[in-house]
This record gives structure tokens, C-alpha cells and sequence, in this order.
């Protein structure tokens, strides 16, 4: 009874033509300060009738539910059930302090790496790289890891558009394209047909376009 209902709501709302009302977005926390909030700002500016509602969070919210219009998020398997536009690859790889890179070079030592829970896909990349190497130090969010690299406390991966920003940070290795997740931009197919929706998503197809050499790893400089 409930996805009916909504069912029924969001193809009222589908036939909105208006750039003008409301748009729930909902996005990913360590992207959005860093590169997404420019584009937004943007759109906001362009778009002044469009009351535009920004949720970050770890854990996705559900389109078909109405909890939000839009989502951005990180996935190579974006699901049937929504529609949408893979806007930019992004590319993540191994980090780790510049002094702390040539300290372990130096010594010949292999890396300790950081335990990282921030989300499936660093967990199950770390697993797989360090095999059954403990962790003594643990970061739930991207910004934590960060700060606890930075600190000289390890290894871990980061998407390039944080790890190649960071002066003090410096690549431990290549990135490795089995790692590439697709940034995505998806809604409700009900809700195809509602402009301020449409207009969103075009402009942040071109926004991401723009800086893509960011997301892919590409604008990277070896530190020397």
C-alpha cells in the first residue's frame, strides 16, 4: 500500500514543469564539502525559484520511499529500479605521508596499514591488500583517514580528488582500475518528466565534466 501511494504521488509530481518548488538531494559526506558543494552553489544561483535541500550521508536513502528526489552516489551497480547518468569515473589508490613513505623505503619495510570503515569498498580493498596484517588504529570516515595518514599512522585508500589535494600526501602506488567506482546521478523513473529535476541533472553532468582530470587521478604530480 505504501510504495502505491508514493507510486501515485511521484507521477503527479513527474508532470512538474515548473523550475520552481522543491529538490531533495541527497549525496555522499566526504564529496560533498571537498567538490560537489561549488556545483551545487551554482545551481542554486542559476536556479533561485528551486528550493535545493542537501542531505550528505555514509548510508543512501531510498528514491522509491521519497526520502529524496535525487541521489549521488558512488556504485558500479546503480539498480534497475532507478534511472539516471553515470556523470565521472572515480579513481581511488594507496596513500600514505611523504616522511612516512621515505622513512619505510629507507627501512625496507612494508607498510601498516590503517583500518578503514567508511564504507564496503575501502573495507574490502584493504582487506584484500593486507592480508591478515592487524590494524591497530581505526577510521570510520574519509576525513578521519586522512587526518590519521597525514599523522604518519599507516597506509590507506582515499579517491584521488582527496589523496592528490593533499600536499603532505603522497601515492604508495598506482591506482589499479579494478578499483574505479562510477559516480552516479539517479532518481525515480516517475520523476523523469519534472524539470527542476532534469535541469539538475544536466548541470551537474557538465559541473563533473569540467573537473574530471579531479575525480580520475589525473592532474597527479610525483612529490620530490
Amino acid at each position: 500500500m505504501e510504495i502505491e501511494v508514493l507510486g501515485v504521488d511521484s507521477k503527479v509530481s513527474g508532470k512538474d514543469t515548473n523550475l520552481a518548488g522543491s529538490l531533495r538531494v541527497t549525496t555522499i559526506n566526504d564529496m560533498t564539502p571537498l567538490v560537489l558543494m561549488p556545483a551545487f552553489a551554482r545551481f542554486s544561483h542559476t536556479y533561485p525559484g528551486i528550493n535545493l535541500q542537501i542531505s550528505a550521508s555514509n548510508t543512501d536513502s531510498s528514491l522509491v520511499k521519497r526520502e529524496a528526489d535525487v541521489a549521488i552516489r558512488l556504485t558500479n551497480t546503480p539498480g534497475y529500479t532507478l534511472i539516471g547518468k553515470r556523470l565521472v569515473k572515480v579513481v581511488s589508490t594507496v596513500y600514505g605521508s611523504r616522511d612516512y613513505l621515505q622513512h619505510i623505503r629507507r627501512q625496507k619495510q612494508e607498510p601498516k596499514w590503517i583500518g578503514v570503515e567508511c564504507c564496503d569498498y575501502h573495507k574490502a580493498w584493504t582487506k584484500q591488500a593486507c592480508g591478515q596484517q592487524p590494524h591497530n588504529f581505526y577510521c570510520s570516515d574519509s576525513f578521519l583517514t586522512l587526518a590519521a595518514i597525514k599523522e604518519g599512522l599507516g597506509v590507506a585508500f582515499l579517491p584521488c580528488f582527496i589523496g592528490d589535494k593533499d600536499p603532505v600526501l603522497e601515492r604508495y602506488c598506482e591506482p589499479d582500475s579494478s578499483h574505479n567506482l562510477g559516480l552516479w546521478i539517479l532518481f525515480h523513473p516517475d520523476l523523469k518528466g519534472t524539470a527542476r529535476i532534469l535541469a539538475f541533472r544536466d548541470h551537474m553532468s557538465e559541473s563533473m565534466n569540467e573537473i574530471r582530470p579531479l575525480f580520475e587521478g589525473t592532474r597527479y604530480q610525483p612529490k620530490v
